[in-house]
């Protein structure tokens, strides 16, 4: 197939993934992501040794087998036009959780629009990791649009960004980096040498995306200066090398400050299960979400007796005003405008980019 032939079917199954994306969202059942996580999650339990040597085995023989999966169905399938858009449409709506994110946080939304707390701190563990015992509607109301900023670069950006570079195999090798990242990535007892190796990859994996996610959010955003000004000056105080991008830029475009101290659930040393399969993004039936327990382990509940992980993070937008009930659709239509950037972007560059190994070979 000629390179610019093979752009274009990969073009167009990604433009055909995102809309289906878009229309519906992730399956309820038998989402490939999970089945990744449960499978990754069985190996953990067999491999898991407390030191940086068997993580780094474990992310390797993880992401090592979805990259070289999505290479030999590319090679096969993806020898003609017609299977090679199919492939990248499957794969593109697989990895992107754009909808499924939006979808979660407006519905945290309207609970606390109605004024019904404690539904809406029931639901934000399937958005994001923290402890929601002890927030208030305000509280819940900023980490919401945090989540949506950072996953907006993580669940949709970043896995485009490396569509683009890498076509199919660069979009299952990054999801499969990033649910490492979400499953064994953080600083609890059990991970903190274990997660090293996937906790840094995935910070080498987002590095593009989310300075490209930033960039779209000051195009897309109602007064781009300030967008601009908050990310230029805050983006690098987040303690993630990634997630201050996304989310000063955010904090910018909505108009509003985020950061601050904020609480993650008690995680009981030498816990003997992994604990979460995603704190970036809504995860699928059948894996467990990040803040809830693997089978057959309970999660003590935060208390004064077992306080949590406190954070005290730099705000971002120290100027601008508090997060309200109304900033989290605000957020969700934010997010959904650069995620259709992203596209655009990221289509053309992989375009761009054949076309340009096309020259470079015939010359």
């Amino acid at each position: 197939m000629r390179p610019l032939t093979r752009a274009a079917a990969f073009a167009v199954g990604a433009v055909a993934g995102y809309a289906a994306d878009a229309r519906y969202a992730d399956p309820r059942r038998g989402h490939p992501v999970a089945l990744f996580g449960s499978a990754a999650g069985r190996l953990e339990r067999r491999l898991w040794r407390d030191d940086r040597a068997a993580g780094t085995g474990y992310t390797a023989l993880c992401v090592g087998a979805v990259a070289a999966g999505a290479l030999a169905l590319d090679r096969t399938v993806g020898r003609r036009p017609v299977g090679r858009a199919a492939l990248a449409a499957a794969a593109t709506w697989t990895v992107l959780g754009g909808t499924s994110l939006t979808r979660e946080a407006r519905t945290i939304g309207r609970s606390l629009a109605a004024g019904d707390l404690a539904a809406a701190r029931e639901r934000l563990p399937h958005l994001c990791g923290r402890d929601p015992s002890a927030l208030d509607g305000q509280q819940i109301a900023r980490a919401v649009v945090e989540s949506v900023a950072e996953n907006t670069a993580d669940a949709v950006v970043n896995a485009l960004v490396w569509g683009a570079m890498a076509g199919t195999p660069g979009l299952l090798a990054f999801r499969a980096v990033n649910t490492l990242d979400a499953m064994v990535g953080h600083r609890s007892p059990r991970y903190a040498r274990f997660g090293w190796a996937s906790a840094r990859l995935d910070d080498v994996a987002g590095w593009p995306g989310a300075r490209l996610t930033a960039l779209l959010t000051v195009a897309a955003a109602p007064e781009p200066r300030t967008a601009w000004r908050v990310w230029r000056r805050d983006g690098s105080a987040h303690p993630s090398p990634n997630a201050g991008q996304a989310e000063s830029a955010f904090a910018g475009a909505v108009g509003v400050r985020l950061g601050g101290t904020l609480q993650y659930p008690h995680e009981p040393k030498g816990a003997p299960e992994p604990k979460a399969t995603s704190d970036k993004r809504p995860t699928q039936e059948g894996a467990p979400e990040r803040g809830t327990s693997a089978p057959g382990q309970e999660r003590p509940e935060a208390s004064a007796e077992q306080p949590g992980r406190v954070e005290h993070r730099p705000l971002l937008g120290a100027e601008l005003r508090p997060v309200t009930v109304d900033d989290i659709e605000r957020a969700c239509t934010l997010s959904r405008r650069v995620g259709a950037l992203a596209l655009g972007t990221t289509v053309a560059g992989h375009v761009l980019l054949r076309m340009l190994m096309r020259k470079k070979g015939g010359e």
